[in-house]
């Protein structure tokens, strides 16, 4: 049995349709205010719980032989990046789990010190790290699904907001290739006990997506670059009215600021370990706007 949380975000979806594909059995964890259907009609057993309570952890975790940690934080990354991860460690060792996988961050081990997601995504690396647990930890440096809002906005506008450097360099992942990877990690010898940074086959600049887009819909696009004191700005100002809302904010800032990109040859390690070529991102861009 596999529980998989964050079941119904953009990896663990598809990681939750993989596995069934598979004909594999699959523990989804969800909130009851979370759209499961279709989770439900692949035949996927749907764990109904909240992730900050302890006793839904222990509960989910019984039976298990595989856990697969996809969820995020939605505001409260002490909660859910940490407590909750930690907690799920806690119980795969107790029930003698056989392999844990965790959706992490690039740049977890940089040392970001006003980034509250990546500061709690390091400590469950190392907590798990140390577990005596086999695991697999994922570092993707930006999931190409966190673009197709963006995508349908520029379909109908041909506007493109992009905040900083437009130079600044990514490798964004194809978030089906990602999810490929968290199923696969488990039966692959040479991705146990690895922390393995996770890209697209392109290092690509900012400024290169709108130009993308640009030629998926025949589109010249209109580049709004605001500059990073307009984020530093507004978190001043939500300092004084919402200090929890600030903090969260510095991770989104330290996401915009810096570069997030695998090199060369960390991406020929990933095709060599799991096997396949990755996706680009304008194929799966285009995939998935049907153009």
């Amino acid at each position: 049995m596999f529980l998989v949380t964050g079941a119904t975000g953009g990896i663990g979806r598809r990681v939750v349709r993989l596995l069934r594909e598979q004909a594999m059995p699959v523990r989804a964890f969800v909130r009851l205010t979370s759209r499961y259907g279709e989770l439900e009609h692949r035949g996927a057993e749907i764990f109904i719980g909240d992730l900050q309570q302890e006793k839904d952890i222990q509960k989910a975790c019984q039976s298990v032989q595989y856990v697969i940690s996809t969820h995020g934080s939605d505001g409260n990354p002490l909660a859910l990046d940490y407590r909750a991860n930690i907690e799920l460690i806690d119980q795969a060792k107790a029930n003698g789990v056989q392999h844990f996988v965790f959706v992490s961050v690039l740049g977890a081990d940089r040392g970001y010190e006003d980034a509250p997601v990546f500061k709690a995504k390091r400590a469950v690396e190392g907590y798990l790290e140390s577990s005596g647990l086999n695991y697999t930890i994922l570092r993707p440096a930006g999931l190409a699904s966190n673009l197709l809002p963006l995508a349908e906005r520029f379909r109908e506008t041909g506007l493109y907001l992009l905040i900083g450097d437009p130079k600044n360099r990514t490798s964004i992942v194809s978030t089906d290739d990602l999810a490929k990877m968290v199923v696969d990690s488990v039966t692959i010898p040479a991705a146990c006990n690895q922390i393995l940074p996770v890209g697209g086959p392109e290092i690509l600049s900012r400024e290169d997506i709108p130009r993308i887009l640009g030629r998926i819909f025949n589109k010249e696009p209109l580049i709004i670059n605001p500059p990073m004191f307009v984020i530093d700005g507004l978190r001043n100002v939500l300092g004084f009215m919402n200090p929890q809302a600030q903090k969260n904010l510095g991770t989104f800032r330290t996401l915009l600021a810096n570069e997030f990109f695998c090199t060369k040859e960390e991406i020929a390690n990933l095709e060599a370990i799991f096997g396949f070529k990755l996706e680009p991102l304008e194929n799966f861009l285009r995939r998935y706007l049907a153009v």
